[in-house]
């Protein structure tokens, strides 16, 4: 993967140049450390750049059978806190609590930086394939601007051949489970969500379509929402969606 960003190179994927460890290996492998040759893909939303590469992220690649824009800007909270540090700060925090867990972490993207621009939905939907990752989550949080629309909710693949279907199944017991665990952590699931359960399946993301591997993405909090705000935007509120997101890891990868 590459990025050309103002004449300097982008950094490549975290997930290149890794060997690959052995999938499918036993949750148990060691005493405090479940996730012991595990690997997941952490995905953390937009760059914080993004806004500053209109040509660069407006420009069309594959999405599963369909094209999109490369990525988008994200949202923000009423105050200007974006998406993007939200997402960044939330998969870091999961990230140290995973490889505690003895996990291999892989980030889709290394920086936050408004000089960086990606990566593109391609990239992150195949982010995990070539490591031949256990499981993948991408890390959001959602812009609405309904009255009183506020909490969680958790998106995965439909069955849609060929690109899904062989992730379909695990994909929504890992949304099942990251659903189970968020509300666990005293995380309210979205009123404004169709349904009104938390889940939403959906065939229009490049970043589930075109994973080979269990993938959700969890849309944590609507920003735009007072409440939602005030925990997104506190350290306290970001480790406490972390906990939920490496208990609902923990839960998938220990059946």
């Amino acid at each position: 993967m590459r990025y050309a960003v103002a004449g300097l190179a982008a950094a490549a994927f975290l997930v290149g140049g890794v060997a690959s460890p052995v999938h499918g290996a036993t949750a148990d492998a060691g005493a405090g450390r479940p996730l012991e040759g595990r690997v997941v893909v952490i995905d953390p939303g937009h760059q914080l750049g993004n806004h500053n590469f209109p040509r660069e992220i407006n420009r069309p690649v594959p999405a599963g059978g369909f094209d999109k824009p490369c990525n988008t800007t994200g949202t923000a909270t009423n105050g200007g806190y974006p998406e993007a540090t939200f997402a960044w700060r939330v998969s870091r925090a999961l990230e140290a609590r995973l490889e505690r867990l003895g996990a291999k972490v892989r980030l889709t993207r290394d920086t936050n930086s408004e000089r960086r621009w990606g990566p593109c939905v391609d990239d992150r939907g195949r982010a995990g394939n070539k490591v031949h990752a256990d499981a993948k989550i991408s890390v959001h949080g959602d812009g609405s601007y309904a009255a009183g629309a506020r909490g969680f909710h958790v998106i995965a693949p439909t069955d849609r051949r060929p690109w899904t279907h062989d992730i379909y199944r695990p994909s929504k017991r890992l949304a099942i489970d990251t659903r189970a665990a968020l509300k666990t952590h005293g995380l309210r699931v979205a009123n404004y969500i169709a349904g009104g359960d938390g889940l939403d399946f959906r065939s229009d993301l490049g970043t589930l379509n075109l994973s080979n591997i269990p993938t959700v993405m969890v849309e944590l909090g609507n920003m735009r929402n007072a409440s939602d705000a005030h925990r997104m935007t506190s350290p306290h509120g970001r480790q406490t969606y972390a906990a939920a997101l490496a208990d609902a890891v923990r839960r998938f990868l220990g059946r």
